[in-house]
């Protein structure tokens, strides 16, 4: 017992170190995992840690993950993406797993094992995929959302695997094979209808029970409870114990308690997982590498090529672009922490054989350590394909290059989103022309259609924005969530119209000095305006005066928009009803007696009042220089205090 104690700690101390250090150079905690094992395993050098205790508490931690899973996919769920996610996802799983299978048939593998490899190779990691995508700033793009989705469907498609594969072990003959899949799918048929309908007329009301003691220690004891009852009935049923998780917190997405549920489970799952792919580490032996790092290499090549031309192949078929195609495909050429999870099952029910998982296993690795160089380039590498493919039947409405130069005095929106096209029906009724790029087809194809100028094309690229017309454009508006596509089109506006206002939407306030040092003129924060708007509403309820209330929120927007610095005499939010003056804006022209004329803004001192837009000749130049020339007829707009303001324009007017 003091061995095992001992052998823990030290596990669990080589863990912290490594993935302290894995974290310090942003690499993905599971390969940090994946080295812990290595390293306590038995094939290396050093300290051994008995790995049966390893492998018993990780097994837990695929049951949580799967009954975390499970929170996130209720049957109702299912049923709305089917469409989307049962068409694309089950297409990629099945036409992966049977060229993979087939290929490795012929080269040879047995077809138990030949079966495994195919359903290890066609997982995808989405942990690894939504790490990067966040770190890029994709996460929100359509492609991000579109291979997030996928990776994750490819975990519920996971589940039958889970059935099948401890079934190939045991059934070597057809016959015999196809009468076990037939107990083993009936099997988990009755499964399904034991939780699905205990969970429907026992565990809600159980769980109202427990609620009502207020009591989190007890709510996560009642979690544990559930979701190991639940693998355990699964197990005596002959199935995976993962299969019970999925299934018992299928049940539980659909109640009130999904939330708190998936929150007591967390801690329990993240440490499980970590226990899972120290696991897998394990079995790792890096003495095989010599004699089979070729056929690794060619299995990770095989991985990541068929994914990547498969994937690539249903997405375009279902109607998306080429180039979102192609990069989705990208995000999902990776391996993933389920293809481990099925070696670990394949392995001891004997359907795949060590040397060949080992092959398995490196392929694997090999593809996760790619993974961040395909997301990161996803878009240039993405781009060598897609000019490649042939336009559909439908041409999309396209950017003619030619026509910049009939477009004056307009604005250009980058993305026609919900946002986008709020703007767009604003400026229309406001006689102000516009012009909106979007990547996505059918979007572009039903705004074309109903006479909007809305063209396909990428808002990030420099030779769509010149043909927008950025070069006479009035105002650039991105209005996508694009992280990186909104610094390529800051980048070159940038570099060719300087003066050019600029606005950017974010979904919140984390990008917002980092898009401004971009050069953006004002960002603006869609939580923030959400928060203020219900902020306002609250006030509103709670009996405090109109003028008082717009007042605050006139307040916090000054400060954080560089643009809104106030407002001028007339504005009726001025007049707050608590008689409190506040800062505003107010504008002078300078005749030709102003002293002010014939010298530059920092020869004189304005105490209390900033200079912020100075018009001449009808052009508006913003936050005006301190070396700025100032000349007969220019109009300087002013924010600062009422008095303030009025030394200001005695010193500037004379």
């Amino acid at each position: 017992m003091e061995q095992q104690f001992a052998q823990f700690v030290l596990l669990l101390g080589v863990a912290v170190a490594i993935v302290v250090f894995f974290q310090r150079l942003h690499v993905p905690t599971s390969l940090g995992y994946l080295l812990v094992g290595v390293v306590v395993g038995p094939y290396t050098m050093g300290p051994v840690v008995d790995s049966q205790p390893v492998h018993a508490l990780a097994e837990f931690g695929i049951v949580f993950l799967l009954f975390t899973i499970g929170l996130n996919f209720s049957l109702p769920q299912i049923h709305a993406l089917r469409h989307v996610l049962l068409g694309l996802g089950t297409g990629q799983i099945v036409f992966s797993t049977v060229l993979v299978a087939l290929v490795a048939w012929l080269a040879g593998v047995p077809p138990a094992a030949a079966f495994v490899i195919g359903a290890v190779f066609a997982q995808s990691s989405t942990t690894v995929i939504s790490k990067q995508l966040a770190e890029q700033g994709e996460e929100m793009s359509r492609h991000g959302r579109l291979g997030t989705a996928m990776s994750v469907f490819q975990d519920v498609m996971a589940v039958p695997f889970l059935v099948i594969i401890p079934v190939l072990g045991r059934s070597p003959g057809a016959v015999e094979l196809l009468s076990a899949l037939g107990i083993a799918t009936a099997k988990g048929a009755l499964a399904f209808a034991a939780v699905f309908f205990v969970g429907r007329w026992v565990l809600r009301p159980f769980f109202h029970l427990v609620a009502e003691r207020r009591s989190s220690e007890l709510f996560t004891l009642t979690v544990l409870f559930v979701s190991l009852a639940a693998a355990w009935m699964s197990s005596e049923l002959g199935l995976s114990m993962a299969f019970g998780g999925f299934l018992a917190g299928m049940v539980l997405g659909e109640t009130e308690f999904r939330h708190q549920v998936e929150a007591s489970i967390r801690p329990f799952r993240d440490v499980g997982l970590g226990l899972f792919f120290i696991g897998i580490g394990m079995l790792f032996d890096p003495a095989t590498i010599p004699d089979i790092w070729h056929w690794a290499l060619a299995g990770a090549l095989l991985l990541m090529l068929s994914k990547i031309v498969i994937v690539a192949q249903i997405v375009r078929w279902s109607g998306v672009d080429p180039l979102t195609a192609w990069r989705t495909a990208l995000m999902l050429a990776v391996g993933g922490e389920f293809g481990f999870a099925l070696l670990a099952i394949a392995l001891p029910a004997g359907a795949i054989d060590p040397q060949t998982s080992q092959i398995a296993l490196t392929s694997v690795l090999l593809s996760i350590i790619a993974a961040p160089l395909l997301i990161r380039y996803n878009q240039a590498i993405a781009r060598l394909f897609a000019g490649r493919s042939p336009p559909p039947d439908d041409p999309l409405p396209r950017v003619d290059p030619g026509a910049a130069g009939e477009l004056r005095d307009h604005v250009v929106i980058c993305g026609y989103g919900r946002i986008g096209q709020s703007v767009g029906h604003v400026l229309e009724e406001e006689d102000i022309p516009y012009v909106a790029v979007d990547l996505d087809s059918s979007r572009v194809r039903e705004a074309a259609f109903a006479g909007e100028p809305v063209y396909y094309g990428d808002a990030g690229d420099p030779g769509v924005l010149d043909a927008l017309g950025l070069a006479t454009a009035r105002l650039l508006i991105i209005s996508h969530e694009d992280l990186a596509a909104a610094r390529r089109a800051l980048e070159h506006a940038r570099s060719r119209r300087p003066e050019l206002p600029v606005m950017v939407r974010t979904r919140d306030e984390s990008h917002v000095d980092e898009l401004r040092a971009a050069g953006a003129t004002e960002v603006v924060p869609e939580t923030l305006e959400a928060g203020l708007m219900i902020a306002a509403q609250a006030l509103f309820l709670l009996n405090v005066p109109l003028g008082r209330i717009m007042r605050r929120v006139q307040e916090q927007r000054a400060e954080r928009y560089r643009l809104l610095r106030g407002y001028f005499q007339g504005d009726v939010i001025a007049q707050a009803d608590d008689g409190r003056d506040g800062d505003r804006l107010r504008s002078i022209v300078l005749s030709d007696a102003s002293p002010a004329v014939g010298r530059t803004l920092s020869e004189f001192e304005l105490p209390g009042v900033v200079v912020t837009a100075l018009v001449r000749g009808g052009q508006r130049i913003l936050r005006p220089a301190g070396d700025a020339g100032l000349e007969a007829g220019d109009t300087l707009v002013l924010f600062g205090a009422p008095d303030d303001l009025q030394k200001g324009e005695s010193t500037l007017l004379g």
